[in-house]
């Protein structure tokens, strides 16, 4: 069955997890997620168990469903779904990207930035780490924009170090 319905960036995020793996479980899709893209763009697990039903109904995505066992869904693109995420990736981005730090929130409101600085710190220590490990011990496995995308994210880890650094030394202190 086809009916129209609007992509949003989860049915676009379930499409390219499908397109990545070839043929996906929504367990599959939540692994994949969990290993790469949710470290710059989260996606709620719960839509990657609700959206795949959807893309196909709509008909962008066909489902074979195990006969017995855990009766598990196998999800895999169809034209019409290989056909949108085509041409999503030829759109132009927003070019604003929106910054959704709960830290810079708070201090925004009148938080201690020093206080806030020293609580993120060592998330993003670690998290820089991740990254560079990750790009060490599995680059020669990714894609192209996979490995650009990961690079981007060891920058990003690296500027925020930089950046609670100033905080905790007063160095960054709210003055003009």
């Amino acid at each position: 069955m086809s009916r129209s319905i609007k992509l949003t960036v989860p049915s676009y995020v379930v499409l390219g997890l499908v397109d990545a793996i070839g043929e996906a479980t929504p367990y599959d899709m939540k692994r994949l997620a969990a290993l790469s893209l949710d470290h710059f763009r989260s996606v709620r697990h719960a839509q990657l168990y609700s959206e795949p039903e959807r893309l196909t109904e709509a008909g962008y995505l066909k489902v074979r469903a195990e006969q017995t066992g855990r009766r598990r869904k196998h999800y895999s693109l169809t034209p019409l779904g290989t056909e949108a995420l085509k041409l999503w990736l030829a759109e132009p981005s927003d070019p604003i990207t929106e910054l959704r730090d709960e830290g810079l929130l708070k201090i925004f409101f009148g938080a201690d930035p020093q206080r806030v600085a020293h609580e993120q710190l060592d998330s993003h220590i670690q998290r820089l780490a991740e990254f560079e490990k990750l790009l060490e011990q599995s680059s020669q496995f990714m894609t192209p924009g996979q490995r650009i995308a990961l690079r981007g994210g060891i920058r990003n880890e690296r500027f925020w170090i930089e950046m609670l650094e100033s905080m905790i030394s007063g160095e960054l202190n709210g003055d003009l």
